[in-house]
């Protein structure tokens, strides 16, 4: 699998976009974004980066808040570092960046742009240790392995520790359509399939159904749904009441 969560086959090369091409006018057309993430992410130099483009204005749309101010932020996935780097000089030096990988090479990174531990993604112990080190967590971006049982594991995990108020962005869940990563269209394990029972759990006052995970379900109070991601929100779940108001 490359850095943008894709399989690396003749396939998948039909999304890659021409070397020949500017990507600051891609996105200025295509999205009109021109937000200075997007000089951050084509100024890189030094590490490899990958992104999707259309990933860059709901990175802006969702993290944007959080800009200039000591945000604790953790990255599932380091790679070569590329995107540790681009979160470093967009967030800002308040920031108490993370970053967690499996492959021991991603030690390399260490102490540049943030901290980087070695450990996987769903090991409950190794995740609960690294954010009590960070003090918390504001953010998570998930851009691990991008295998459906580990994406469910971290999100049982970490959503709990986020803090209120916080982000949780699961990105390259084109993969959830591909066997490879232990989804497909119709399979049971696709993320979107989970997603679905945790729309019911969300709407729970309304149908007999037991809540799938009531440990996630109390907190989880919407869903944004975009191609190839998905963002949580974390507030504290509350009854439903409606009234009447005037004749």
């Amino acid at each position: 699998m490359d850095a943008a969560g894709l399989p690396r086959n003749d396939a998948m090369r039909k999304f890659n976009f021409p070397p020949d091409r500017d990507i600051a006018e891609d996105l200025a057309q295509s999205f009109g974004y021109t937000g200075d993430l997007v000089d951050i992410y084509t100024s890189t130099k030094g590490t490899l980066i990958h992104k999707w483009h259309h990933y860059l204005p709901l990175y802006d749309r969702y993290f944007g808040p959080w800009r200039g101010k000591p945000v604790r932020f953790l990255e599932i996935g380091v790679s070569r570092g590329g995107s540790l780097s681009m979160w470093r000089r967009w967030f800002g030096p308040e920031a108490v960046i993370f970053g967690i990988d499996i492959n021991p090479r991603c030690r390399v990174h260490d102490g540049i742009d943030g901290q980087v531990r070695i450990g996987s993604q769903d090991d409950p112990k190794f995740l609960k240790r690294v954010v009590e080190e960070m003090g918390g967590v504001d953010i998570v971006l998930d851009d691990g392995s991008h295998q459906m049982a580990h994406v469910r594991a971290s999100l049982e995990v970490l959503f709990p520790q986020l803090t209120v108020g916080g982000v949780y962005m699961i990105e390259d869940l084109h993969t959830a359509y591909m066997s490879g990563f232990g989804g497909g269209l119709e399979s049971p394990d696709n993320f979107f399939r989970l997603l679905n029972r945790l729309i019911d759990d969300m709407h729970r006052w309304y149908h007999p159904q037991p809540m799938l995970n009531s440990n996630l379900g109390r907190w989880m109070t919407g869903f944004h749904v975009h191609d190839s991601i998905v963002v949580i929100d974390k507030a504290p779940v509350l009854r439903p009441t409606t009234s009447k108001v005037g004749p």
